[in-house]
């Protein structure tokens, strides 16, 4: 896929995929909602300039297996540090877009002596109050079409637990943000889909955190604006 082979960790009931390219310290890359680990081919040939990137496709997503138990980001979170182990990786960067940025936030939680710094891109805590209403009212009702759907039809059941993954709550209050010490940086396009509200409270909670708004971009920076993203993770992670 997208030009790199994949390896595979057994995480219990289900086989994760991660695409592992470059040396150096290692650099973990989480991908969005309904996405895989393509999402970020326009970060990795810079990443591997300066890193291992280690890009991770989440549990029923790319080429990773959905398993027996559903979705949540605390059994994806387990499938992580499974694939680190893996891969022999103690303490790395770690990268997450949208959904992935949550993993993050739930992983550094979780296992903090894992991660190095921390970059949150798109990411949120509160399912509804922190998303602007035109993109999670649409979500809710297709989350409800699918879950009809998915008493006869296997296929309507793996994206309803897909789409559940942005209706949950996913384990984390704005309170434990506290506990994220390491040093995190957040970046939001001018119009993400994440309200400014929502990011602002999210960095006066987390103690050595920073924000970088990308003027004029929307929730997809990376992607639209890959030159400017690449420029500002590797500053960061390089202490610019």
């Amino acid at each position: 896929m997208f030009g790199y082979a994949p390896k595979f960790v057994d995480c219990g009931d289900a086989r994760i995929a991660c695409y592992v390219v470059g040396d150096g310290k290692p650099l973990v890359l989480l991908h969005g909602n309904g996405e895989d680990s393509a999402y970020w081919k326009a970060q990795i040939p810079e990443f591997t300039r300066f890193y291992r990137v280690i890009a991770v496709d989440s549990r029923g997503h790319g080429m990773s297996e959905s398993g027996a138990h559903g979705l949540s980001f605390a059994l994806m979170a387990e499938d992580l540090k499974m694939v680190l182990d893996a891969c022999g990786v103690k303490k790395a960067h770690i990268l997450g877009f949208s959904d992935g940025g949550n993993l993050a936030i739930k992983f550094a939680l979780t296992y903090p002596d894992y991660v190095d710094k921390l970059i949150l891109n798109g990411a949120n805590v509160e399912m509804f109050s922190g998303i602007k209403p035109y993109i999670q009212l649409p979500v809710y009702a297709g989350y409800g079409v699918l879950s009809a759907m998915a008493r006869v039809s296997r296929k309507a059941a793996r994206k309803r637990d897909v789409l559940g993954l942005m209706v949950h709550p996913y384990g984390v209050d704005m309170e434990d943000l506290a506990r994220l010490t390491m040093p995190t940086l957040i970046i939001v396009g001018e119009h993400d889909m994440v309200r400014e509200s929502q990011t602002k409270e999210m960095a006066a909670r987390i103690p050595h955190c920073r924000v970088e708004i990308f003027r004029d971009g929307d929730h997809f920076v990376a992607a639209k604006q890959p030159s400017r993203f690449n420029r500002t993770v590797i500053e960061f992670l390089l202490g610019r």
